[in-house]
């Protein structure tokens, strides 16, 4: 089935050889401007969580929370002991965290399909031990900016404005609740999926949010991510597909498919809350969206503070 998929789906050069950004080449300059004619109120949202210590790793595969420290603190300003003139004195500070502990994009060097990257690249050759040598995350750096859409697919479909763990997403849905939020999804659209996973976490403690039982998109819903020819989509849950997933002796098939094969940009452990929360208060669930990755020389993902302005 993960097969049939990559080759039904696959965009391996649709955009040449040489292509870097996938199916950010669907959101091009007509879409930005488009996107842009957006903000009317002038109303904008952070869709990130917070970075520290407090996050949702629980160490699987050496992911874990970001850990904060100082380097000049004003304390030592007061002692007097920075060695600046005249009285300055400064904070300075360290962090150190993986690129995919919070809100974050997955590169398209973070997945490969039976030893090849995207576009058909070899493996080992995309990504060494220096990091990705062709599609790192710096690449795509200038491009994360258009028309966002939200699907609250929590608001609509589930009860109390969240799915179930488990429950998958599947192209019916998705479409049902761009009909009921009066929108159109299309080419060079950057989709959030809003399930109420991330409300459920904050509410009953974070327990198994990374990597445990959530609800996600299906893996049936390739073809309509091929189709719609979006930009990019991103989730308020950890994995982005529904977990566990649909079928044995597999690992995020959704993932294998998606980033190798087709070339998306993936998103994963968002804050949509308050921006689905305007959205439903003034009905418009369509913005202007800039959400760009830290250009990260070589990175296969990155942490990223998106932003929505209505």
């Amino acid at each position: 089935m993960i097969a049939e998929a990559a080759r039904a789906y696959s965009n391996w050069g649709r955009w040449g050889e040489d292509d870097r950004l996938g199916t950010l080449n669907f959101l091009d300059a007509a879409k930005r401007r488009a996107g842009a004619e957006l903000m009317r109120r002038g109303v904008s949202f952070s869709l990130a969580q917070r970075f520290d210590m407090d996050g949702p790793q629980r160490g699987w595969r050496r992911r874990t929370n970001p850990v904060h420290t100082m380097l000049d603190t004003g304390t030592d300003a007061a002692l007097g002991n920075q060695g600046f003139p005249h009285g300055l004195g400064g904070a300075d500070d360290v962090i150190s965290m993986p690129l995919q502990c919070s809100t974050q994009w997955d590169g398209l060097g973070h997945i490969f399909d039976h030893g090849k990257a995207w576009n058909g690249r070899p493996a080992e050759q995309v990504v060494t031990s220096d990091g990705d040598l062709v599609t790192g995350i710096e690449h795509m750096a200038p491009h994360v900016a258009g028309r966002g859409v939200l699907l609250d697919v929590g608001r609509v479909v589930g009860g109390d404005g969240e799915l179930p763990d488990g429950f998958p997403i599947t192209e019916a849905h998705l479409t049902a609740t761009a009909e009921a939020h009066g929108l159109t999804v299309g080419r060079g659209d950057i989709v959030l999926v809003r399930t109420g996973r991330l409300s459920r976490a904050r509410r009953e403690g974070w327990g198994e949010y990374a990597g445990g039982p959530a609800p996600g998109l299906s893996f049936t819903t390739a073809g309509w991510l091929h189709r719609t020819e979006i930009a990019a989509i991103a989730t308020d849950t950890w994995g982005f597909e529904v977990r566990p997933n649909e079928f044995e002796h597999a690992f995020q098939p959704l993932h294998q498919v998606a980033i190798p094969n087709m070339g998306l940009l993936i998103g994963e452990m968002w804050d949509l809350d308050a921006l689905a929360s305007d959205c439903a208060d003034d009905g418009v669930y369509e913005f202007w969206l800039t959400a760009a990755p830290l250009p990260i020389t070589g990175a296969v993902g990155s942490p990223v503070n998106p932003i929505a302005v209505k």
